[in-house]
């Protein structure tokens, strides 16, 4: 039995795409003529929507902001989004599928994505580094562990705060 349960198992990309992208630069040209070394400020996310039963919609978001003396050198937003069949797992599995096997999956797209955005600004070529996903998802699910516990210590009033 937990042999014909392990090959029903499934995790399968049906298809991956590009759901928003946004390149500014507010302060061109001036900045080119300026002898600059940004601070570059980076953000990542994930959004999970369940579109069918065992499909899911993931969005990993990823925002990248240059700035030097107060000013925006540029700023690119992604969200680069895929569809997966998640099948054959535990609600726990999936969740561990859906935050670490996806993300990965997406990832080089998204950086691919993020550096050809600014090149095609005139900046130097600007590479993501790798992502340890789970390390995130380790660090989402003790964060919601924690609120689970703190909720529950408040008397569990039924209020869900987000």
């Amino acid at each position: 039995m937990a042999d014909e349960q392990a090959a029903q198992r499934q995790f399968l990309v049906q298809r991956i795409y590009t759901k928003d992208i946004s390149f500014e630069a507010p302060n061109s040209p001036s900045v080119f003529s300026e002898n600059w070394q940004p601070e570059i400020n980076i953000g990542l996310g994930t959004e999970i929507k369940k579109v069918a039963e065992e499909v899911y919609e993931l969005v990993l978001r990823v925002n990248v902001e240059a700035k030097h003396e107060e000013k925006t050198v540029f700023l690119v937003e992604v969200h680069q989004a895929g569809l997966f069949t998640v099948q054959g797992f535990s609600a726990e599995e999936t969740d561990a599928v859906l935050g670490v096997a996806a993300p990965n999956v997406l990832f080089p797209y998204a950086r691919e994505a993020v550096s050809d955005l600014v090149s095609r600004g005139s900046f130097p070529q600007f590479v993501l580094q790798p992502v340890n996903f789970e390390a995130m998802y380790a660090q989402q699910r003790q964060a919601r562990a924690q609120q689970a516990a703190q909720a529950a210590a408040e008397g569990g009033n039924g209020e869900a705060t987000h």
